[in-house]
């Protein structure tokens, strides 16, 4: 899934015993070690208060585009969360739990 600054992978792991889990992925592409611990920290703020909507055994990736550097936190957050209700619906159409 793909957004304007943000792409997200999803999936449900077959051992639900552990807590969904969330990972970053912010390369060089994005800019200089200021720009992307910016995104990087943005990203987790984000994160944070929608962790308790992912159900246990989620697996969830977002990888920052390139110009993501220059979007402000709304727009990251209003990102964020249009890509977690796509892989919410993608996971359902699959015929896996969400």
């Amino acid at each position: 899934m793909r957004s304007g600054h943000l792409m997200a992978h999803s999936l449900i792991d077959n051992d639900d015993s552990h807590a969904a889990r969330v990972g970053f992925i912010v390369s060089k592409a994005v800019g200089n070690a200021v720009r992307r611990n910016r995104v990087k920290r943005r990203l987790r703020e984000i994160m944070r208060v929608r962790l308790d909507s992912l159900e246990p055994g989620t697996l969830f990736v977002v990888r920052a585009l390139p110009h993501a550097a220059g979007a402000d936190f709304t727009e990251l957050e209003s990102e964020v969360t249009l890509l977690m209700d796509k892989a919410r619906k993608k996971l359902e159409s699959r015929g896996r739990r969400t």
